[in-house]
Parts: structure tokens; sequence; C-alpha cells
């Protein structure tokens, strides 16, 4: 077959190397010159431990053995399985840890209770005062700026793919898509992976799609001089997990309310660090549209203090501050949305935070679904 991609981000990137490998000859288009938006703008975590009972932990494992298959072919990718730890600094967080400790897939999701000095063992960089860390084996990263361009040579080294930036793709009916220079192209396929690029066509051949946009503040400093060995989060970041939920949880939100900047900003730390020595640290969550067009310096704040209370140490200077927007299926349960919105093309949106993380086992399960 000839499959027509439109986007270039990770989940229409993952579509285009499912369709490759599944022998197809693949056309990518993408209106920037370069992929821009969360898929760059992102940790770089493949993360299993938070994600919900059922469909959504299945495809995160999935994904999981596939991201370490494909790092293995692409290293430029930056695969490592490197984990993650979440240090607990109340009683609350650690009853937290506990009962998601006491569940039945707490094995399946590589989870273990670490007292301080193990922590310490696997992570000597955490320096700081906690009671102990929820530790999860089957969390891995990559290297998000780095992985499109190196998943992108490694197709072009097939001869059964193309990629064609700068195009913006205004039409697409059975077997042929139209961009913006005029061209016309022709397939047996079309698939579209906008992104939270939600306007235009994608409002016109879905306008019903239950799909949201969340935005999002991020930075990254310079090199720490001394390896992060696994990622970390925060105690923060089991109210913003489902894997969480639970009555733990909720005594933890009465027992321990958010710091008001944390709170008003829906706040949690992660962190990881890149292959460069930098950290990436985030991250803040807004659902109301419009939203704000600059960056609010307090969430920045909190997490550095957050950060630095953790590793016991202050944080290297911070070089760069971002926000990203992703779209987030509203569906309850559901991975992403899948939707056929024309004879021949599919739209694949929404899957929110797990982007990076389920983006192989996504393109793998369209692949099926659509008979590729």
């Amino acid at each position: 077959m000839r499959v027509i991609v439109i986007g270039g981000g990770i989940l229409g990137t993952m579509h285009a190397w499912e369709a490759v490998q599944r022998g197809h000859e693949v056309l990518h288009l993408e209106r920037e010159a370069e992929a821009r938006g969360a898929s760059v703008r992102n940790f770089g975590l493949v993360w299993v431990g938070g994600r919900a009972p059922g469909a959504e932990l299945e495809a995160a494992l999935r994904a999981r053995e596939l991201w370490e298959r494909i790092g293995a072919r692409v290293p430029g990718i930056g695969f490592r399985a490197n984990g993650s730890l979440t240090p607990v600094r109340s009683a609350a967080e650690q009853d937290v840890a506990e009962q998601v400790l006491s569940r039945p897939d707490a094995g399946e999701r590589g989870f273990k209770w670490l007292a301080p000095d193990e922590v310490r063992q696997v992570n000597p960089a955490l320096r700081g005062e906690f009671r102990g860390a929820l530790w999860c084996e089957r969390d891995a990263a990559v290297e998000s700026r780095a992985a499109l361009p190196a998943l992108r040579a490694a197709l072009q080294e097939s001869g059964r793919y193309t990629f064609l930036p700068g195009r913006e793709v205004r039409d697409a009916g059975t077997g042929r898509v139209r961009d913006d220079r005029g061209g016309v192209h022709s397939g047996d396929a079309v698939l579209l992976a906008p992104g939270a690029a939600l306007s235009g066509l994608v409002r016109e051949l879905a306008p019903q799609a239950p799909v949201r946009r969340v935005r999002l503040q991020m930075m990254q400093t310079a090199p720490l001089d001394e390896p992060l060995t696994t990622s970390v989060a925060d105690g923060d970041s089991f109210r913003y997990y489902p894997a969480y939920a639970g009555s733990a949880l909720e005594a933890l939100g009465r027992a321990r309310p958010q710091p008001p900047v944390a709170a008003e900003h829906r706040m949690q730390l992660l962190m990881v660090q890149r292959l460069d020595g930098g950290l990436t640290i985030g991250d803040t969550h807004e659902y109301a549209e419009p939203f704000a067009f600059d960056v609010q310096e307090a969430p920045y704040e909190h997490l550095r203090e957050t950060a630095e209370a953790l590793l016991g140490r202050a944080l290297p200077p911070v070089r760069r501050r971002w926000a990203g927007v992703y779209a987030q299926c509203t569906d309850p349960g559901a991975v992403v949305h899948r939707e056929r919105v024309a004879d021949g093309v599919w739209l694949v949106t929404g899957p929110g935070g797990r982007g990076m993380t389920c983006s192989p086992a996504i393109a793998e399960t369209t692949a099926e679904e659509l008979g590729w």
C-alpha cells in the first residue's frame, strides 16, 4: 500500500514507522519545517507507572517493549531503561504508595518500595530529606528533541519513505490529499495525526471529535555535574496520574492540600536528565481556553524549590523555559481518539500526556484495525 501520513509529530511519525515496517510505502507531510508541538516540548518519558488499569496500562506496557526494540535499531532516539523514583515526604504520601504496592498489577508495573538508603543507592543525586520512594522499574526515557529526526533518517534508509515538510494539507478525501502548495498526492490510505492543531481541516472533517487541548509550562537547566540515574517525580504526581486513585489519595488531599501556586496551576514535579546533562523539569496543566500567550514565573519558582528539596542542592542555571499544548481525548477510558472521517481517511489524535509513552502501541493498533 501507499500510505499518506499527515502530521510530523511523534504520533504521525510512529504511524509512518509502523507502516514501513509492514512493507508499505509512506508519504509523510508536515506543515512546519520540523515538528514544533508537544512532541518536542515534553520530558521524553516512557511513563508506565502512572497509567490507568486496563487499556491504558496495556498500551503503555506494549509501547515500552516497542520503544526498547526501536531504540536498539535507532540509537539516535536516546532510549534508556532508567526507571523512575517518586520520593515521598509525608505519611499521607507514603500511604498512597503503599496502597498502590498492594494492588495486583504492582509487579506488572515494576513497582517496589525503597527506603531512603536504598533510594540513594539507585540514584545518589537524591540527597534531600524523604521517607522513601516508589520505584518503577518499567519507566524509561528517550530524547524528545532528537527522536523524530533519528526515526525519519532510519525510515529513509528503507527506500519506501518520503518526508515533505512545509506542506499544510487543505483537503483530504478518497485516496488523495491536497496541500497548500497545490500539490495533490494519491495513496491507498490517509492517516491524519494533527496533534493539538484541531482547527481547519480537522474541524471540517471531525467537528464533534471528543478532544480538548491542554497547556503546560516546563523548563530546562544547564548540565548537572553528576548523573541523575532515574527519572524523578514528587508526591504531587500521585494527584495527576490515574494509577494512584483510591482512598489513600483522597486522604492525602484532605491531609496535605497542595500549596496555592501548585494548586492554581495544577502542578506536579517531573524531572529527567537529558543526555547532555541538563534537567528537563515541569509541569503545569491549563485546561480553559483561550490559553495565556505568556508564561508565569511563580510555577517555575515552585518547581525549582521542589527539585532542590529532593536533590538537596541548588539547581544549575535555567537555560530554557517554554509552554506547550497537547490534545487530550475526553472519552472515559480511551487511550486515543481514532475515527474514520472520510472514505479511506482516519483521524488519530488526543493521546494527552501519553503521546510519547504510548505512540508506538497506538500506531500498531491503528495498523491492525485498518488492515495494514
